[in-house]
């Protein structure tokens, strides 16, 4: 328990590093999490309590180094001592790291507290056998309040909605609390909490909850909005304390209120018109948002250039599988229609997506791999993500492997190994673990490429060439930067890739895999 004597308490967020450099460590040393600043903006609030975030991807402003990866937990203790620690477990991958640093706190006598998508069903139990004192069941702003002001003063934490504890070594789940309805009932997000990152983009929302029920999606239940004033107001906010230029909508899908969207995008379109400047955002979008010209028209007029898209799949079996409700023959077409507007796409996918029982459908590895790198040429999507299925906790799909016996112990292949890049369940037949991860690998080497950094020079030596568009500057510019930016992107992307290789002949996977393999066949 801390010292509630103290005049002032101190509370750290900390956002644990991956476990290793992955594809998303390029763009973390470049953002951070929304959530845990949107907890520690509460907690700063709070009378009497400081509050500070450290995202441990992201140290690049005279962030203390630990000494193989992360912060350095024992520099910053001795700097500035805090009296609750909390954890953001919004990363399965990052859970190992999360319970070494909780581990340090928890002996120097520190509150330990976690929350975050991860936390469901059996991982409650593993957590607090982990060295967290609480665990924060669903979102925290009003939880993380109510959770200190009765730690400090001593009053009963079974009255608590919304969290798991021990009591004699059992676990106490308190009542379930509602999901937050009202957003004006929290500050907006403060960023200035973020020590050490040098934040240059920045995430903004206003929607929570998808309603699309994703077999392999942990994000669940009827959206809930804030009002378009709420999320102009996050920009405006960020654009004149921080210069913000570039942001990213983190709603799962963005449009899901069509009319309060494009409402928002009409203020945003005319604030940047008034304060004489021009923002560039990407949000996440559903595919069949093409059919919509008027959202994309007032999109592309807010200043939105990149669509992060699901494809999931150009496999018809696939998407059934996924609950995904678009066929491949639409794709092209829809996809086309984002480019014409305007948009760079980020195209998302999900390989070797595991079928249901009964469904009479077999194909290689060779040829699924085929199929994706021929529709992904055939939509010229800008930029690629190829990812496997991650059974996470508390999805369907983890239940349904389960259930039939797929899933590779956790004894063998633990959370570190989760996050996309790694085979973690037996694939369909004639599939083998081994053949799903080097196509992902043959894909994403087909796309990013040594050869594009030679393109990116030509590019800048073509140039000249845009007075051929005097009479649309506008068109010759967008023209222009797409190929620039993506020959960049790509040779950016055989960049990470090439290291991601290096680090995967050190890791000791393939090894693990096997004996992963060979106890399934044993059950």
């Amino acid at each position: 328990m801390f010292d509630s004597s103290k005049k002032r308490k101190r509370f750290r967020l900390i956002i644990p590093a991956y476990p290793a450099f992955n594809i998303y460590s390029g763009i973390a040393n470049r953002t951070t999490a929304l959530g845990p600043v949107c907890i520690a903006t509460v907690v700063n609030k709070m009378e009497g309590w400081d509050a500070e975030v450290v995202d441990e991807n992201n140290l690049r402003r005279y962030g203390p180094k630990g000494a193989s990866f992360g912060a350095d937990h024992e520099f910053l203790q001795n700097l500035r001592p805090v009296d609750v620690v909390g954890f953001y477990g919004g990363l399965t991958s990052t859970m190992l790291r999360l319970y070494e640093i909780a581990r340090f706190y928890k002996d120097k006598g520190v509150v330990t507290i976690a929350g975050g998508q991860h936390f469901v069903e059996d991982n409650i139990a593993d957590a607090l056998s982990s060295s967290i004192d609480y665990v924060v069941i669903g979102e925290g702003e009003e939880t993380i309040r109510e959770l200190l002001g009765a730690i400090e003063a001593n009053l009963e934490i079974n009255k608590v909605k919304g969290i798991a504890y021990l009591n004699n070594g059992r676990v106490i789940l308190t009542s379930k609390r509602e999901h937050l309805t009202d957003f004006e009932k929290i500050p907006l997000p403060d960023f200035s909490l973020v020590r050490y990152a040098k934040i240059q983009i920045y995430p903004v929302g206003r929607i929570r909850g998808c309603g699309m029920d994703c077999e392999f999606c942990t994000v669940k239940g009827k959206p809930r909005y804030a009002p378009p004033e709420r999320l102009l107001e996050q920009i405006s906010f960020l654009l004149e304390t921080k210069d913000a230029r570039n942001f990213f909508i983190v709603d799962d899908l963005f449009g899901q209120q069509r009319d309060e969207t494009i409402r928002f995008c009409n203020m945003l379109r005319d604030y940047q018109k008034n304060v004489g400047t021009r923002l560039d955002l990407a949000v996440q979008i559903r595919l069949d948002k093409a059919k919509d010209h008027e959202l994309l028209s007032a999109m592309r007029q807010a200043g939105i250039n990149m669509v992060a898209i699901g494809f999931e799949s150009p496999i018809k079996e696939e998407l059934i599988a996924m609950n995904k409700h678009l066929m491949p023959e639409d794709m092209l077409a829809m996809t086309r229609i984002f480019h014409k507007f305007g948009f760079l796409v980020h195209g998302m996918f999900i390989f070797g997506y595991p079928l249901q029982e009964g469904v009479n459908f077999k194909m290689s590895a060779k040829e699924r791999a085929k199929r994706f790198k021929s529709f992904i040429k055939k939509a010229k999507i800008d930029t690629v993500q190829i990812l496997l299925p991650t059974p996470l906790s508390g999805t369907e799909l983890r239940r349904r492997l389960a259930a039939q016996n797929r899933l590779y112990a956790l004894s063998d292949l633990s959370w570190e190994y989760y996050d996309g890049n790694f085979p973690l369940f037996e694939p369909d037949a004639p599939m083998t673990a081994e053949e799903m991860q080097d196509s992902i690998r043959n894909i994403m080497g087909k796309f990013y490429q040594f050869k594009y950094m030679f393109m990116v020079g030509l590019h800048i030596f073509s140039f000249p060439a845009m007075v051929f568009f005097l009479h649309n500057i506008r068109l010759g510019w967008r023209k222009w930067y797409r190929l620039w930016r993506n020959d960049l992107a790509r040779f950016g992307g055989w960049l990470i890739m090439k290291r991601w290789r290096s680090q995967f002949k050190k890791d000791t996977f393939l090894e693990r895999l096997q004996k992963a393999k060979a106890r399934l066949k044993v059950k």
